[in-house]
């Protein structure tokens, strides 16, 4: 009979307790669910925005005076786009904002007509879809800033019932048809990041 050499046996590690591994892997998960949370919100920690008036200083009771003028920050206008809808009767005057508008930088679709039925406007609107408020104010600057500014009306007031995949739409009114943008400072040049300042 042959005999088999005894194996050495290695020598056991402590193994640690289902529920110590259980709390360190509880930490390293919350610690990591920090750190990505912190990166997707990009700054890293929260930040109060305090209102300044257009001088750059900063107002002490965090408002500024509604009379003064008011600096519209230049952004990215190529976020979003434009309809402008002939509402002034004016032949031709929804084309010539458009291409006005399109100089200045500015996505902007194949002009149309008003809904059928539609009254005539005296004065341009500018009306937004939910999330372009902020475009739909530079847009209005754009246009001289004495224009009103509104929610999107429904049914929306087109010759198609729809404004495709812009989230402005301009109501060109007499006031503003055919005539020069009267928001633009030097005229055009197709400058996106111009910025206009309007009265309060």
């Amino acid at each position: 009979m042959s005999q088999q050499k005894p194996r050495g046996q290695r020598p056991s590690l402590s193994s640690p307790s289902t529920g110590t591994l259980g709390v360190a892997v509880a930490v390293v998960a919350l610690v990591l669910g920090f750190l990505i949370l912190r990166d997707v919100r990009g700054d890293g920690g929260s930040s109060i925005v305090t209102p300044t008036n257009p001088s750059g200083t900063t107002d002490p009771n965090g408002t500024v005076d509604p009379s003064a003028p008011t600096t519209i920050p230049p952004f990215s206008i190529n976020g979003f786009k434009i309809q402008v809808a002939n509402a002034s009767g004016l032949a031709g005057s929804a084309g010539d904002m458009t291409t006005k508008l399109q100089d200045q930088g500015y996505v902007v679709q194949v002009a149309m007509n008003v809904a059928a039925g539609t009254a005539k406007r005296m004065k341009t609107g500018v009306f937004y879809l939910a999330g372009c408020e902020a475009a739909s104010q530079n847009v209005a600057a754009v246009l001289g800033g004495n224009v009103e500014v509104a929610a999107m009306p429904q049914p929306i007031p087109v010759e198609t019932g729809s404004v495709g995949e812009a989230c402005i739409l301009v109501l060109l009114g007499t006031d503003l048809a055919n005539k020069p943008l009267a928001g633009v400072v030097g005229g055009g040049g197709g400058s996106a990041a111009t910025t206009t300042t309007v009265a309060g």
